[in-house]
This record gives C-alpha cells, sequence and structure tokens, in this order.
C-alpha cells in the first residue's frame, strides 16, 4: 500500500524527488506479536540524482530532528521530533496519515496493519535516506523485495528509526 506525498521546506524540494510511504506488519522479535511498520523513501529521480536525493533526505531528518542510525527515537515519549501518525477511520478503505515538519503523506492501510497498530499503540516507522526506484506507486512490491531492502544493512543504517505513537481521529 502505497501513497506519494509533497515536500516543502527549506530545501529543496525538487531534490527528494517522489517520495513514497509504504507500510505492513511483520513479527516483532521480543514478543512475537504482529507489529506494524511505516517506510518512507524517495524513488530517486529528484533534481541531481540518488546522490542529491540522499543528502536532501539526510538534511531533513536532521532538521526534524531524527538522527540517522540503527538507534530508534521513541516520539511516545514526550520532547520527540514533531511528528504524527492519525488513524482515519470511516472512509473506504482505512487510511494513515503521517505528519512531520516539510512533509504530509497519506497512507492506504490492511486491516490486520491497523489491528497491530491499535494493539501495540505505536507504529516503527522508517525514513530511508537511500533511493528505492524499483518501488513506485502503483508497482506491486513483494514480500521479498521490501524484506530485502529494509533488510540490507546499507539501508538500515542510512535510515532513521522512531516509534510513532498511534492517534485516531475523533468523528
Amino acid at each position: 500500500m502505497t501513497s506519494t506525498f509533497s515536500a516543502v521546506s527549506a530545501l529543496c524540494p525538487a531534490q527528494l524527488g517522489t517520495l513514497v510511504v509504504i507500510a505492513w506488519k511483520g513479527e516483532h522479535p521480543d514478543d512475537e506479536r504482529d507489529m506494524p511498520f511505516l517506510l518512507a523513501y524517495s524513488l530517486g529521480d529528484g533534481e541531481g540524482g540518488p546522490d542529491a536525493v540522499t543528502a536532501a533526505a539526510r538534511q531533513l531528518l536532521d532538521e526534524v530532528g531524527l538522527p540517522v542510525g540503527s538507534e530508534y527515537v521513541d516520539v511516545v515519549q514526550e520532547g520527540g521530533p514533531p511528528i504524527t501518525l492519525v488513524v482515519e477511520d470511516g472512509r473506504p478503505g482505512q487510511e494513515v496519515v503521517l505528519t512531520m515538519p516539510h512533509l504530509s503523506a497519506r497512507c492506504a492501510v490492511s486491516p490486520e496493519w491497523l489491528t497491530a497498530a491499535r494493539g501495540h499503540g505505536h507504529v516503527y516507522f522508517l525514513f530511508a535516506s537511500r533511493p528505492w526506484p524499483k518501488a513506485a506507486p502503483g508497482v506491486p512490491v513483494s514480500e521479498g523485495e521490501l524484506r530485502d531492502f529494509v533488510g540490507d544493512e546499507a539501508v538500515l543504517s542510512s535510515a532513521a528509526h522512531c516509534l510513532l505513537p498511534v492517534r485516531q481521529l475523533q468523528g
């Protein structure tokens, strides 16, 4: 499930290119329950090519206060980076809205993903600074392709990682 979103910032948005968000769930290694994941990445089609995309993504993450590396930031705690994730029920299908400085994205999610998100109260969010040009909106991504990308040590060590609390829109 993917969604594109736009970037507006002091950064040159054209350098970020097409940004995509994808949601999936997988077994949490500590408690063997389903864990909801959310991944943001660029297709690498930004002005200046993939290297400029990586530099722009790192600049954005730095401005937002998300360090790059394998350690995660717990946004659930007070004083974390200003990032929110809101579940929008009641629409045909269900979506989450990810908002952070300079960016806003909608992403369709499965009922199973929502159940896992509500069960944990948070999702594991990764913002990859490395582009993933094969995973374009509307093009199916296999479980193996997703696992290969997010399991790649070079991707993990150059991404920002955080736990985001799940908020529900009151309607």
